[in-house]
C-alpha cells in the first residue's frame, strides 16, 4: 500500500500548499488515498496515465508518406538508387533556392551545371548522349522536380521533353546529332515556340505565324507568346503554317537569327522562376538546313505534346505532392488548444481528402507510363492523365493552403507557390475543356470541336 501512495504522491509534490488546499475543498484527499490502496496494478498503472495525461514519453508519429500505396516499391532496385539520388539533390540543392528565385521573378542560373550531372534530360531518347531509359522512370523524375518546384520542373520539360523532343521526333540526324547530345548536358538550352497571343487550342489548324519559302530559305512572320526559356534559349524550335500548302512546319531558330526577337514577361502570378517569352518573328530568314524534315503538318506537332503531355501529368502528381507534405508536417507541428492540430477531425479529413486525391493521381500515371513503354499509349489516354491530374491537384493545394489557415499564404512555408503554380499547371498543355474533348471523341465516336 505505502508503495502505491508513494507512487501516487510523486504527482502531488510538485504541488504547491495553497493549491494542495484548493484541491482539498474539491476531492476528499483521504478517500482518495483510500481509493488508490485497493487499486491493482493494472489500475493504478490506468489511473497514473489518466492523471498524467498519458506517458511522458513523447508521442512518435509516423513518417511522413506520401507514396501510400508504395507505388516506388515497384521500381528496379537502380531506378529506386536514381530516385534516391534525384531526391536528395533537390532537397539540398535547389528546395533552398526557389522561394527567393519565384518572389523575383528570376531564374537561378547556377543550377543548370548541376542539372547536368544528374544525366535525366532526353532520359527516355535512344543515343546522343541520352539515357535511353523508360518512360515510367520520366515520369517519376518529373514528379519528383515537381514535388520541390514546379517552375524548375517545368524548366527540365521545355527542354528535355518539347525542345529535344522536337528534334528527336521530327529532327534530320545531323540535326539530331548536332544539338542533342549538347542540349543533354544543358550545354545548349532550347524552347518550344507553339502558342500565340491570339491562338492557343486552336493551334492544329488557325496558326498564324507563317512560313515562306524562298530561294534564300525559310521566311517567318508572326508572334508566339508564353514561350518558356525562351528569354535565354540558344534554340527555339517554332511551329508556322506554310503559305504555299497550308501545313504547318517545324523550324529550329537560333536566337542570332535576324529578324528574331523576345521581350520578358511580366507580372506573372504562376511559376515565376520559368521566364516566359514574347517571341516576334519580323521576316526572320531561317535556312532550309534547320527546318524539322519530318515535321510537314499538325500531326507531327501532335507527336510531340502527346509525349509531353503525360509528363505534364506527373508534374501536377509532384506539384500536390509537396503541398501536400508541406501541409502534413506542418499540421503535425502547429499547436492549437494545447495540441498539434493534426489530432482535429477536421483536419484530419481534409489530409485524407488531400491523400485519397492524390493516391488516385499516383496509381493513374504510373499506367499512363507502362502504356507508354509498352506502345499503347494514345491521345486519349494522355488527355484523360492530364485532365485528372490537373483538376485534383488544383483541389489537394487549395486544401494545404487552408489546414494551415494565414500562413498558406507566405511563401516560407512552402504551400503559397503550389496553390499559385497548379493553375498554371492546369492550362498550359492543353485545357481541360480541349482533353476533355479529346477524351470525348474518343469514347463516344463523335467530334465536339468546332
Amino acid at each position: 500500500m505505502l508503495d502505491k501512495i508513494r507512487n501516487i504522491l510523486k504527482l502531488l509534490k510538485s504541488v504547491d500548499f495553497e493549491q494542495l488546499n484548493k484541491i482539498s475543498k474539491k476531492v476528499d484527499l483521504g478517500a482518495v488515498l483510500n481509493a488508490v490502496s485497493k487499486m491493482d496494478e493494472k489500475q493504478l498503472q490506468m489511473a497514473m496515465k489518466m492523471l498524467t495525461g498519458g506517458s511522458n514519453k513523447k508521442k512518435e508519429l509516423p513518417p511522413i508518406n506520401a507514396d501510400f500505396y508504395g507505388m516506388e516499391n515497384k521500381l528496379s532496385t537502380e531506378d529506386q538508387a536514381l530516385l534516391l539520388k534525384i531526391r536528395t539533390f533537390l532537397e539540398t540543392e535547389i528546395k533552398p533556392l526557389v522561394n527567393n528565385y519565384w518572389l523575383h521573378d528570376e531564374f537561378p542560373f547556377e543550377i543548370i551545371p548541376k542539372l547536368a550531372s544528374l544525366n535525366v534530360c532526353g532520359y527516355t531518347f535512344e543515343g546522343y548522349g541520352c539515357a535511353g531509359g523508360k518512360s515510367l522512370m520520366d515520369g517519376i523524375i518529373a514528379a519528383e522536380f515537381g514535388r520541390i518546384d514546379p517552375s524548375i520542373a517545368t524548366f527540365l520539360g521545355v527542354q528535355s521533353g518539347l525542345a529535344m523532343g522536337s528534334i528527336y521526333t521530327c529532327g534530320s540526324e545531323e540535326q539530331k546529332n548536332e544539338w542533342l547530345p549538347q542540349m543533354q548536358q544543358f550545354k545548349k538550352i532550347g524552347a518550344f515556340g507553339l502558342t500565340e497571343p491570339e491562338v492557343g487550342s486552336g493551334a492544329a489548324g488557325g496558326l498564324t505565324t507563317t512560313c515562306r519559302h524562298t530561294a534564300d530559305g525559310w521566311v517567318l512572320n508572326g508572334q508566339k507568346k508564353w514561350i518558356g526559356n525562351a528569354t535565354f534559349s540558344d534554340i527555339t524550335i517554332i511551329w508556322a503554317r506554310d503559305l504555299g500548302d497550308g501545313e504547318v512546319k517545324g523550324f529550329i531558330v537560333k536566337k542570332e537569327n535576324p529578324g528574331f526577337n523576345v521581350e520578358k514577361i511580366k507580372g506573372k502570378m504562376a511559376l515565376r522562376i520559368v521566364q516566359n517569352g514574347l517571341i516576334t518573328l519580323t521576316n526572320c530568314i531561317v535556312p532550309e538546313s534547320d527546318r524539322l524534315p519530318h515535321a510537314n503538318s499538325f500531326k507531327d506537332t501532335a507527336k510531340v505534346l502527346q509525349m509531353t503531355r503525360a509528363g505534364v501529368a506527373w508534374m501536377a502528381v509532384g506539384c500536390a505532392r509537396g503541398a501536400y507534405e508541406n501541409a502534413l508536417e506542418y499540421t503535425l507541428k502547429r499547436k492549437q488548444f494545447g495540441k498539434p492540430i493534426a489530432a482535429f477531425q477536421l483536419i484530419q479529413n481534409h489530409l485524407v481528402e488531400m491523400l485519397s486525391n492524390l493516391t488516385a493521381m499516383q496509381t493513374l500515371v504510373f499506367r499512363l507510363s507502362e502504356l507508354q513503354d509498352e506502345d499503347k499509349l494514345r491521345d486519349e489516354h494522355a488527355s484523360l492523365a492530364k485532365v485528372f491530374c490537373t483538376l485534383r491537384t488544383r483541389d489537394i493545394v487549395s486544401r494545404a493552403r487552408e489546414v494551415m489557415g494565414g500562413n498558406g499564404i507566405l511563401l516560407e512555408y512552402n504551400v503559397a507557390r503550389f496553390l499559385a503554380d497548379a493553375e498554371a499547371i492546369y492550362s498550359y498543355e492543353g485545357t481541360k475543356e480541349i482533353n476533355s474533348l479529346i477524351v470525348g471523341r474518343s469514347i463516344t465516336g463523335f467530334s465536339a470541336f468546332v
